[in-house]
């Protein structure tokens, strides 16, 4: 989608300089129709600029409403402050995948962790077919070691009906997932079945949502998506773990 930047919210607030009452969020979420379909709608927040509203859609969307649901905003709301321009749109971004994240159980990752308390976890959106997952999956080790735990998650990169979400699906599928995930990603075959009731699929759906677009793809505790491989002391820097 288009995205249109706004450096200071004096800008924004002018195009809604008349003062509106805030509007229920069902009665908004009612209101949003496009050709007369109603739009799936998961969740309306108020903003800072007043009578805007951020609206997230189920299908991992978002977008800014008056509070008629007649006129919409597609990019990022910043602050221009002392501190120069903060992005409240990723912040709020930011926010709502760490909800999601935390919302899967642990039953459904591949976790990985040290001896002790981990000090912070990183969630992994993984491809055992991925080098530069490999690659980091070498690392995971010395993350436990500076006492960063590490939950995978499946996101095959050719879709949910590809060759990756079958080897996926075998990891998660055998008695000892976090075995055969080392295994996998050393490139060893699995003498196991991907037919068990396994979350490969939804998974992989949820990282689209949460805007995964490759892998690997790691997950900060406070939301942020940092793409690619990160080796692990530049990774415990970014968590604040270098002291």
């Amino acid at each position: 989608m288009n995205r249109l930047l706004y450096t200071a919210t004096g800008l924004l607030a002018g195009l809604f300089s008349v003062q509106v009452m805030a509007a229920p969020p069902q009665a908004l979420t009612d209101s949003l129709t496009v050709n007369g379909e109603a739009m799936p709608v998961e969740q309306v927040r108020e903003t800072p600029v007043a009578g805007l509203w951020e609206v997230h859609l189920a299908n991992g969307e978002t977008f800014y409403s008056d509070a008629g649901g007649d006129h919409f905003i597609v990019g990022d709301i910043y602050h221009n402050g002392a501190d120069g321009l903060v992005n409240l749109s990723e912040q709020s971004r930011n926010a709502q995948r760490a909800a999601r994240i935390a919302a899967v159980p642990d039953s459904a990752q591949v976790i990985f962790r040290g001896d002790g308390e981990p000090r912070a976890t990183v969630h992994v959106f993984t491809d055992t077919t991925c080098p530069y997952c490999q690659r980091l999956h070498e690392e995971v080790p010395a993350l436990n070691e500076l006492g960063i735990a590490v939950h995978y998650l499946a996101f095959p990169r050719a879709g949910a009906g590809s060759e990756g979400a079958r080897l996926l699906s075998q990891v998660w599928c055998a008695p000892n997932p976090a075995e055969a995930m080392t295994k996998s990603k050393r490139g060893e075959s699995l003498d196991v079945a991907p037919d068990c009731d396994n979350p490969v699929e939804s998974q992989y759906h949820l990282g689209m949502e949460l805007g995964v677009q490759g892998t690997p793809a790691i997950v900060l505790p406070d939301g942020r998506l940092v793409p690619g491989y990160v080796p692990a002391e530049r990774l415990a820097e970014m968590l604040g773990l270098n002291g």
